[in-house]
């Protein structure tokens, strides 16, 4: 779900081109629910292999990762790992959410709705050891690095940005900004084009860029009263106050200061927000990573070939695009050294 502050949030849309050599660390969990909830068959059932296994998994990493590999831009995946406890009331509500999208999924394939079908489906999504697993397994063989957070991958993601070994994070979600990422990609791994929910119109999608340091500069106001509109409006970690959305958030914090005195002022209670500021402003992160990116890729296509059921030709045509973008990394390297 993630925070929705996106209202009060100025971007720019950019293109591959302005990435390439950039260093982009991935919201792994964030991503691959995309490719679940999105690379679907036209009932909104996922792809699955002979043995029934879910590969649209597979499909998103290997070709929307072809994409960005081919155009010189360095992806990492970042995992998550234990949730934080205070998550477990937003986890328990999903599960309750998924299970009422299979049964209204369920009964639109009934009724022939297979567009309501499709949309309901794209709902039950869910992260499964074995997803998690062969995701990890693909990346590898792709070259692709990636890392297991202790705790939120999110926030493990923007630690590494304001490390400086990574440029930005791609997710769908804004949490990363209150977690202190410098630079948020968003729609880095989407195709360019999405239906409009119940039309047959499709919008262009652009990837679009969101910088911490010129929100705030252009709001006037700091991290913490960020990670503040945030608590307001409603987070991963607590419900939002009836009433108040971003902009009626941001309205409060400037003209009150802080949280605690927004909350005294307009009667209001969020259990252990205290706590929640410093899941965003302290989070649980860690320092010993390594991010390589190997010259040389694995057995994809006895992996996805051979044990997933995928065209071979497909795939030799998305692993084109990844020699492309390895060679690429090889020349930027050599004319480093000049």
């Amino acid at each position: 779900m993630g925070v929705g502050i996106g209202d009060i949030l100025k971007s720019e849309e950019i293109n591959f081109d302005d990435l390439e050599d950039m260093v982009m660390t991935v919201d792994a969990y964030n991503i691959i629910y995309q490719f679940l909830s999105s690379i679907r068959q036209r009932d909104g059932k996922p792809l699955k292999d002979s043995e029934g296994r879910v590969t649209s998994h597979l499909s998103g990493i290997l070709y929307r990762n072809a994409n960005l590999v081919g155009a010189g831009i360095k992806p990492v995946y970042v995992f998550d790992g234990a949730p934080d406890m205070m998550k477990e009331g937003t986890l328990e509500k999903r599960k309750e959410r998924k299970k009422r999208a299979k049964k209204e999924y369920e009964k639109s394939l009934e009724k022939g709705d297979l567009e309501r079908a499709r949309i309901k489906a794209q709902q039950t999504s869910r992260m499964t050891d074995e997803i998690e697993e062969s995701s990890k397994k693909l990346l590898s063989l792709l070259a692709i690095p990636w890392i297991q957070a202790p705790s939120e991958g999110e926030s493990q993601a923007a630690h590494i940005v304001r490390n400086g070994d990574a440029w930005g994070v791609a997710s769908q979600d804004h949490d990363t900004l209150l977690f202190g990422a410098n630079r948020l990609v968003k729609n880095l791994t989407v195709t360019g084009k999405r239906k409009m929910p119940g039309s047959s119109d499709y919008k262009k999608i652009s990837p679009e860029l969101i910088e911490l340091e010129e929100v705030l500069n252009d709001l006037d106001i700091t991290r913490k009263q960020l990670v503040d509109i945030g608590i307001l409006c409603g987070t991963d970690y607590n419900e939002g106050v009836k009433g108040i959305g971003p902009k009626r958030g941001l309205k409060y914090i400037k003209k009150y200061n802080d949280l605690e005195s927004v909350l005294e002022e307009k009667d209001a209670q969020i259990d252990n927000y205290e706590a929640i500021q410093e899941i965003f402003l302290d989070p649980d992160v860690k320092d010993d990573y390594t991010i390589r990116f190997e010259d040389e890729l694995g057995d994809v296509k006895g992996f996805l070939c051979d044990e997933r059921d995928f065209s071979e030709g497909r795939v030799e045509s998305a692993l084109k695009k990844f020699e492309k973008g390895m060679e690429r990394r090889k020349q930027s390297s050599l004319l480093s050294f000049d």
